[in-house]
Formats: C-alpha cells, structure tokens, sequence
C-alpha cells in the first residue's frame, strides 16, 4: 500500500508522530530499489554497494524531518546517495596506496569476479567502459543512460549547468563507443 502513496503523502506520515516510522518504511520501499541500482553502478560490489546504501538509508531518517522540499524527494535522496558514493570512493583511494591504473584494474577485476561474466557480452564490455571513465562522467552517464534523469533534474541533483552536463555525456559516450570498437 505505501508503495502508492506519493511523497506528499509519506512525508505527511513521517511528519507525524504516530506514523512516523510508517513514512519512513513507506519512503524506503519506493526508492531503496533505486538508489541501490544508482549507488551499484559506481561501485560495481554488491558488498560495498550496500554498506554505502545503510549510511545513506540513516543520513534520509536523520535529515528528513529537516527536508524543506525545495527539491523533489528522490532528487534530495539521490544527492545524498551519490555524495556518500563519492565519500566512499575517496576514502577508498585514500585507504589504497596504488596508482590511479591500478585502481582501475581493481574495478575491471571486481567486475570480471561478478558471476555470470562474459567479456564477450555487449552488457559486460559497457560496465567496463563506464569503469573506465572519470567519476564527474561515469556518473552523468549513469543517470542519463540508466536512471533516464532529465538534464535540469540532473543540474538540480549535481549543481552544475545543464550545458555541461550535456558535454559531459556526450564525452562519455564517445569514450564508452571507443572502448567498445577496441575491446
């Protein structure tokens, strides 16, 4: 039933003592799909992914009674999730001292580990090409590519202008179609 329920009204519910942790669950089953998936394709494990997604999942209960809703919901929720993302592969490159070529070897391993790998498989190759990428650009082309976000939600989300965006995807799929022709 909360999956119906828009986020008016799960924040309705949240904003109320009674129902409060009702909202809150109401709100995590809508987007917890979501922002896994989002949260995934930048880190690639599964592990990872999910210890990213409990900081973020306790970031939303503590600053949701804060929320002003100057943005949508699942914009606010997606910043959060991709600025903890972010934090993590810092402290990720921080905890690693390797080179920056070692660390992408480190990604395209944890993507060959995934079962049911095919390097043959067009779906593989992609994964490996947006590993391939610069962080700004693996993360604009996933939410154009994959979350389908529009430009001026993206610009809201990433605080940057849609123009740049534009080029940054554009430069990322050139890149990706590289990758592909020569892998």
């Amino acid at each position: 039933m909360a999956l119906h329920l828009d986020d008016t009204s799960l924040l309705a519910q949240f904003h109320s003592p009674s129902t409060k942790e009702k909202g809150y669950t109401g709100i995590v089953k809508k987007y917890q799909e979501r922002l896994y998936w989002h949260i995934r394709r930048m880190l690639v494990d599964h592990e990872d992914t999910n210890d990213v997604l409990q900081g973020v999942l306790i970031k939303i209960w503590n600053g949701l009674e804060n929320f002003r809703e100057d943005s949508k919901l699942f914009t606010w929720m997606y910043r959060i999730a991709t600025n903890e993302t972010l934090t993590f592969i810092e402290k990720q490159k921080k905890r690693a001292v390797v080179s920056l070529d070692q660390e992408s070897d480190g990604f395209q391993d944890k993507i060959k580990a995934e079962a049911n790998f095919n390097e043959n498989q067009l779906i593989w190759k992609l994964q490996l090409a947006i590993k391939s990428l610069p962080e700004k650009q693996q993360l604009v082309f996933n939410l154009r590519y994959y979350d389908e976000m529009p430009y001026h939600q993206m610009s809201e989300l990433l605080e940057t202008s849609e123009g740049a965006l534009k080029a940054s995807y554009h430069h990322a799929a050139k890149k990706i179609e590289e990758f592909i022709k020569n892998n």
